[in-house]
């Protein structure tokens, strides 16, 4: 897999995306890939008001993230926008991040991160449209971030460019490093054209 955000690749210790346009994470992992359960239950969590998949689903995360073995000083999850978490009532994402904060001792900001902008699904829009719709959305508290390492938490990493933008606003806030983890990748983004 890519050294750098962890999709399977043929034979390239870096993938063609990262080599072309390196993310503004440090490194990027996934638990799972976005398909059969693991979808249901993402789509569960976002759509369907089932907040206790987000304690179960973090707990199938324990093992995986304690071989990571990332130093990390606190947990940010990527935040919604106003209209969405309005409509919603919750950022799916908190209720699989805290649990994790809290089973690892790392301190919980959901506030070290916040969405300036209100962006467009990021569904349907190819790798250059995602960048673009993305782009200077998220604002950091340097209050809240600087000289720390941050565990960045999404639900879904498709081309990662959420996960960039929001590391960047982190980083100019005074974040260390960015660690990125979500529960699941998209496999479109796979790097395996030549097999």
């Amino acid at each position: 897999m890519c050294n750098i955000c962890g999709t399977p690749t043929k034979s390239r210790v870096i993938c063609s995306r990262c080599t072309h346009n390196r993310p503004n994470f440090n490194l990027l992992r996934s638990w799972a890939e976005f398909e059969g359960p693991v979808q249901k239950a993402v789509h569960g969590i976002k759509y369907r008001r089932d907040i206790s998949l987000g304690f179960e689903l973090s707990n199938l995360m324990i093992t995986f993230i304690d071989e990571l073995k990332w130093p990390i000083d606190i947990v940010v999850p990527v935040p919604l926008g106003r209209k969405r978490k309005s409509e919603r009532g919750y950022n799916q994402v908190s209720l699989i991040a805290y649990p994790l904060a809290l089973r690892f001792g790392w301190k919980y900001i959901p506030d070290g991160l916040v969405r300036i902008r209100e962006t467009g699904s990021q569904v349907g829009l190819n790798a250059s449209d995602r960048q673009k719709n993305v782009f200077g959305a998220f604002a950091a508290i340097p209050q809240r971030v600087e000289g720390k390492k941050v565990l960045l938490i999404d639900d879904v990493a498709t081309t990662g460019a959420t996960l960039s933008s929001c590391t960047e606003a982190l980083k100019v806030a005074g974040a260390t490093a960015v660690f990125a983890l979500t529960l699941a990748r998209a496999r479109t983004n796979y790097d395996l054209s030549s097999i």
